[in-house]
């Protein structure tokens, strides 16, 4: 699996996940909006982590800088 999410690209989905499980968590937002918010801030955090993010993959983008050899 080729890393294609970038050093931005991960910081802003971490701070992204971070404030809607804030909101979740602190009683902000509830309910089935509240659930899907959780589960997509752990799905930026899981793509964070490892670098990859399958819908990046899919519509052929990529965050990563160019190697070059």
């Amino acid at each position: 699996m080729k890393s294609n999410v970038g050093t931005a690209d991960r910081i802003i989905r971490i701070l992204i996940s971070a404030v809607l499980a804030g909101l979740f968590f602190s009683g902000k937002v509830t309910g089935t909006v509240g659930i899907i918010m959780v589960v997509a801030a752990g799905i930026f955090t899981i793509t964070a982590a490892i670098g990859f993010c399958p819908l990046y993959k899919l519509v052929g983008l990529s965050t990563c800088p160019v190697k070059k050899s």
